[in-house]
């Protein structure tokens, strides 16, 4: 069916939503044209679209200039979707759950543009704790949330990804180079959890879990983190079969 004829059939007004589902749901930046090609939309229509969906901050020009991810007003749509209180109410209970058993603060973080953003958290009853509040946002390449995340990209685009970003020394235990970055991914894809052993923050080990989506994407992270003085690393990984279980009902929720 011509373009013309496949675009009739969309109404004007469903367009925009359109586009932006197709962004979103794509998991990877995508360009004006595949988009256009998935929709059956003219050139002409796509770019306009394209550019109202930009200039009111929806969807944002990726690294290379050329394709399109989420921007900052669909990502704050994401999380206030995801903190509405039914789904948050049951998310709290899980997340509340898996912390009293683990006996360590547990939190979930999703991915933004700059890193990972806390979207929840549950304190442990230790007076010693990592003051993370829920709002902190987090680097990429030394936490157990942003490796987790970053482990779900392919080699490839996270060259094009972290190139533009500075792999900062937070300790002296952090990755700063993209090949040790890359060859720790690729034990975390291997083994299907993360972990931060002092990398991110001095004294703090810690421990992440995918949550996923329908089509097993990394929408957001489970983690646990402890100070070295209770828990080592090595401590914390023996938990990893009971994060595991409580990210997977985490991702069912998403579902329902």
């Amino acid at each position: 069916m011509p373009d013309d004829a496949r675009s009739e059939q969309i109404p004007t007004n469903l367009r925009l939503l359109l586009l932006l589902e197709e962004v979103a749901q794509a998991g990877v930046p995508v360009t004006p044209a595949e988009v256009g090609l998935a929709l059956g939309l003219p050139k002409p229509t796509i770019h306009r679209l394209f550019h109202t969906a930009e200039a009111e901050g929806f969807i944002q020009r990726d690294i290379d200039g050329r394709s399109y991810g989420p921007g900052p007003r669909m990502r704050r749509l994401s999380v206030n979707t995801l903190s509405s209180q039914r789904i948050r109410a049951a998310r709290l209970a899980i997340l509340q759950s898996v912390a009293e058993d683990i006996g360590e603060t547990c939190n979930i973080a999703t991915p933004d543009r700059d890193g990972m953003v806390y979207l929840d958290r549950v304190e442990t009853k230790w007076p010693l704790r990592i003051q993370l509040p829920v709002g902190s946002q987090v680097p990429f390449h030394c936490t157990a949330s942003g490796k987790m995340y970053l482990s779900s990209l392919s080699p490839s685009y996270v060259e094009r990804f972290m190139s533009s970003r500075k792999l900062e020394a937070r300790t002296p235990r952090s990755i700063t180079s993209l090949e040790a970055l890359q060859a720790e991914l690729a034990k975390t894809r291997a083994r299907g959890y993360s972990t931060d052993d002092e990398e991110f923050m001095e004294g703090m080990a810690a421990v992440a879990m995918p949550i996923l989506d329908d089509r097993d994407r990394v929408v957001s992270t489970l983690s646990v983190h402890a100070p070295i003085q209770r828990h080592r690393l090595s401590d914390l990984e023996q938990n990893v079969d009971r994060l595991k279980e409580a990210a997977d009902k985490l991702s069912a929720l998403l579902l329902s």
